[in-house]
């Protein structure tokens, strides 16, 4: 397959003002705020900004357990085979957002995607040579409101326009630290509610290499999924699976794939390139 370019989008402002989704009714209207400003990483100084915002993200609220060679980032093997898609506050210049993206071409080059090393994908082998991993998504503490994601869905669907790409899959992961404890039941409850509405068709079904225990948990609870996997079911996805256990993340992840054709009809041109 031919190597995809690299996707050195033009930076540029997204027009929704930060915080504009969580303004009280009542509250007066604030000073227009900076834009956000969206871009690839052009150079390892913009992917080393990426990873100290994921380790302030994943270890410093979430409590993972990460083994890196840069103190206070975020690295791993695949981090040099990805592109690095970045939202920067545009007053500062801050990296306030990240995902980072595995193409087909530099999937087959480091060998495997990263989940992969998850669940076994041997059901989606079909799909791969048009199929990109999505992965590391993180958004600073103060800046979690919807015109950041926009911002990066935006450039991705500019993305996978281009590069005629039809098929996204990731790893979504459920937060399982709960006041200083481990817990299993929310990702149990969670699974629980999505494998009625949103299970992928059995041919695309995978299985996890270290499984949820989630016939031993309690499923019962009335809880909702984390928004950005609400957003991904809202955009058509589907989930693979059960959840696997990450106890380095101290996460319960469950394998999602997204496909342009099944995107709603207002998202599809955008995201096939039209």
């Amino acid at each position: 397959m031919k190597e995809l370019p690299t996707p050195t989008l033009p930076l540029s402002p997204v027009s929704l003002p930060r915080g504009s989704l969580h303004r009280h009714a009542a509250q007066p209207a604030a000073a227009p705020a900076a834009p956000l400003v969206v871009g690839w990483a052009r150079h390892q100084d913009e992917v080393r900004a990426a990873q100290r915002l994921r380790w302030s993200v994943f270890a410093g609220e979430m409590g993972a357990r990460l083994s890196t060679p840069e103190p206070g980032h975020d690295i791993d093997l695949f981090d040099d085979f990805c592109e690095h898609l970045l939202v920067r506050d545009g007053g500062t210049g801050e990296v306030i957002g990240t995902y980072r993206v595995l193409p087909p071409a530099q999937a087959k080059r480091v060998g495997s995607t990263y989940t992969d090393t998850e669940f076994d994908l041997t059901r989606l082998r079909s799909l791969r040579e048009r199929m990109v991993e999505l992965g590391r998504s993180c958004v600073h503490r103060d800046h979690r409101h919807g015109g950041v994601i926009l911002a990066l869905w935006g450039a991705l669907a500019e993305f996978m326009g281009r590069n005629r790409l039809d098929t996204m899959i990731g790893c979504a992961s459920i937060p399982m630290l709960h006041n200083g404890v481990v817990n299993g039941d929310v990702a149990a409850s969670i699974w629980r509610q999505l494998s009625r509405d949103f299970l992928a068709p059995i041919e695309w079904q995978v299985r996890a290499r270290l499984p949820l225990p989630v016939e031993q948990l309690d499923a019962s609870l009335d809880v909702q999924a984390p928004a950005l996997i609400r957003g991904y079911l809202r955009l058509g996805a589907k989930v693979l699976g059960a959840p696997a256990w990450d106890p380095d993340f101290n996460t319960a992840d469950l394998p999602m794939l997204m496909r342009v054709a099944d995107l709603p009809a207002r998202y599809r041109k955008q995201f096939a390139g039209a």
